[in-house]
């Protein structure tokens, strides 16, 4: 099964695409892990992604497309299903992964936008192991719980860089919800709950 999880900044993608991924056996295939590690290593495209991302601005298209198409033809991906988190973000992206790629299921989660800048300017991550934290239920400890790095706020994670995503999103990617509706093949799910309340109504959705 190949599953693209769609939402804004913040809707929690990545956090259900864990969960997903552990029960369904699913590869979780993330385009900001992607670019996050080439801006680790200072690889050319991870030069070129972190100018855009640093001022909340997309990735060019051929740039995205390129290296998801990379990944999605290495072996473990063929051979087993997979979740796309962070890819497509537009239309012209998303008719680029029509040429290569089968699509099942589009999961769309719904999530209000002031409850979206708290989630993300909250947030707190791990430089080493990339586990993510938020403020309110961090009671005031700064260190990672699984490898006791000190925690970070992201550059791209300040309140104006934040809303300039929601705009970019809201302008750019909702219109994919449209696109694949006349696919038949979206189903949105209410993201302002709770982490397992939001996974459970992916689950009944999936059967």
């Amino acid at each position: 099964m190949q599953i693209i999880l769609l939402g804004a900044p913040g809707a929690g993608k990545g956090t259900q695409a864990k969960r997903l991924s552990a029960k369904y056996n699913l590869l979780h295939v993330s385009t900001g892990d992607i670019f996050r590690e080439n801006i680790k290593n200072s690889t050319d495209i991870g030069i070129i992604a972190k100018s855009f991302i640093d001022k909340g601005q997309l990735v060019p298209n051929d740039v995205t497309v390129e290296i998801v198409k990379e990944r999605l033809e290495q072996e473990d991906c063929k051979n087993q299903g997979y979740l796309l988190d962070g890819f497509p973000r537009n239309i012209e992206q998303a008719i680029e992964l029509d040429k290569f790629s089968k699509i099942d299921l589009v999961l769309n989660i719904g999530v209000d936008i002031n409850k979206l800048i708290n989630r993300i300017t909250g947030r707190r991550v791990c430089p080493k192991c990339g586990a993510s934290y938020h403020v309110t239920t961090l009671n005031g400890e700064t260190l990672c719980k699984a490898c006791k790095t000190e925690l970070i706020l992201r550059d791209d994670d300040n309140e104006e860089t934040v809303t300039k995503r929601i705009e970019v999103y809201n302008k750019q990617t909702a219109p994919l919800i449209d696109y694949y509706k006349k696919q038949g093949k979206i189903a949105t799910v209410d993201g302002n709950l709770g982490i397992d309340e939001t996974f459970n109504q992916i689950v009944k959705i999936l059967g």
